[in-house]
């Protein structure tokens, strides 16, 4: 069987690749997987979805697993990501479903799992997971009579979740205009919801989803409509969100773009002053841009990388209790307050950080010097040949001696694609180009694509 679960849970073409049978099988096994035999304990599992229209059809399947498998459900309906995380942890509950394929397009649609207390699951389980699907042992044993699990609909998550943001909001954001991209999504109520309560004025958009218009060159993947709104509306900021609201871009009054690494800058700095920021350390990506790292070094803030992917920041910041991470794509992490990227959260903070100070957020981003950066795909026969052949690596060296400290090189093997990825920052975007492509032609010629 082929790998099921990518980054970031399943995903797929809605009832193509991800069919309501795939649904309803995952489900079953994530009960019996994350849930521990126990016949004194029912278990109870928490089900949100965005508004994608196949997320009715995805809801009905996997709702049928889960109750088909002993558990008590209790569907919360449209919200963020992030929202179905914490109330899995407030409900006690032992496992959380989301549906949704995140600032995918409309036509996708995904499966995101959560464990008690809503922490993502570790490797080890996802595979235990699909070894489960694989084996079809979902289709034996299932339970009957008063056995099989009963359907609940909370009708006050959101509520709950908006209480919950607005309580954790450090200064309140009185005086503040801004534009909020709800991208059609889940946080099309939530979002403008929070920071009104918070205090700010706010202009939203893109907050009418139909099932269909979700992501549609809107959020935080499509960012010229927050940017012409602030401008037509003289605020002072925009946020945008993706469909699910688990990640925060921004753009100043200018409307000039400020991404997830000056976000985590400002908010890092924002906590070292607070005395919140744990061991002063941020924990961020490989692909964050060398700019984040080297205003870290500056401010006396420790910047740890790991591996692509928030589920690796998540892990790192568990493992060792830090108190902030995130990606350049704008998923950041407050594990004080949320257990997975939150985008309205990092939005809120991001605007106390602006009323507490006073200043701009392009005053605040200005922390941060984005080095130009340049990423080539390179297709190639074997991913794993052509990034260890040594006319790469002497390659890779080469350009490394002549960036020295002011530009990097990463180099990547996709995880899933016939692809070697070929990332350059330098001074300028000249010389991270003529490097990247001097760099690209080596991998390609190491292993030509067929």
């Amino acid at each position: 069987m082929a790998r099921l679960f990518g980054t970031d849970g399943v995903r797929g073409l809605a009832n193509a690749d991800l069919t309501p049978e795939l649904a309803m099988s995952v489900a079953v096994a994530a009960a019996r997987t994350l849930v521990e035999t126990d016949s004194s304990h029912q278990p109870l599992a928490i089900v949100g979805r965005d508004p994608r229209a196949s997320g009715e059809m995805l809801e009905a399947a996997v709702v049928a697993g889960l109750t088909s498998a002993g558990a008590n459900v209790v569907r919360v309906g449209v919200l963020p990501t992030p929202a179905v995380a914490y109330l899995v942890s407030q409900a006690n509950a032992d496992l959380g479903v989301m549906l949704s394929a995140s600032h995918n397009p409309m036509p996708d649609n995904g499966i995101k799992l959560f464990a008690a207390g809503g922490q993502k699951l570790p490797d080890d389980l996802e595979a235990k997971i699909e070894a489960a699907v694989a084996d079809g042992h979902g289709l034996v044993g299932r339970p009957t009579g008063a056995g099989i699990g009963r359907v609940h609909d909370l009708l006050d998550g959101a509520e709950h979740y908006v209480k919950h943001l607005v309580g954790s909001v450090p200064h309140r954001l009185e005086g503040l205009r801004v534009v909020i991209d709800c991208a059609n999504g889940a946080a099309s109520d939530v979002g403008p919801a929070a920071y009104e309560e918070a205090g700010a004025e706010v202009i939203a958009i893109h907050g009418e989803p139909d099932g269909l218009n979700i992501n549609d060159n809107c959020g935080s993947t499509h960012l010229d409509a927050v940017r012409e709104a602030v401008l037509q509306h003289g605020a002072d900021l925009g946020i945008a969100h993706d469909g699910d609201a688990d990640r925060c871009l921004a753009v100043t009054a200018s409307g000039d773009v400020v991404d997830g690494d000056q976000i985590m800058a400002i908010l890092a700095l924002a906590m070292r002053d607070a005395g919140t920021l744990t061991d002063n350390t941020l924990v961020a990506t490989v692909m964050s841009n060398l700019g984040l790292r080297l205003a870290m070094q500056r401010e006396g803030i420790t910047m740890i990388e790991t591996k692509v992917g928030d589920r690796y920041v998540l892990e790192e910041l568990a493992a060792r209790g830090f108190a902030l991470g995130g990606e350049q794509s704008g998923h950041v992490v407050m594990p004080a307050f949320a257990t997975t990227g939150d985008g309205v959260l990092t939005g809120l903070h991001l605007m106390a950080q602006m009323a507490a100070t006073g200043k701009s957020l392009a005053d605040l981003a200005s922390v941060v010097h984005t080095l130009p950066q340049v990423l080539i795909n390179v297709k190639v026969g074997d991913r794993t040949a052509a990034a260890s052949a040594g006319t790469v690596t002497a390659a890779v060296s080469a350009a490394e001696a002549e960036l020295g400290e002011t530009g990097r090189v990463l180099l990547r093997p996709s995880g899933t694609e016939p692809l070697v990825r070929v990332m350059v920052e330098a001074g300028t975007e000249e010389q991270a180009r003529t490097v990247a492509e001097k760099i690209a032609a080596e991998v390609r010629a190491a292993s030509p694509a067929a």
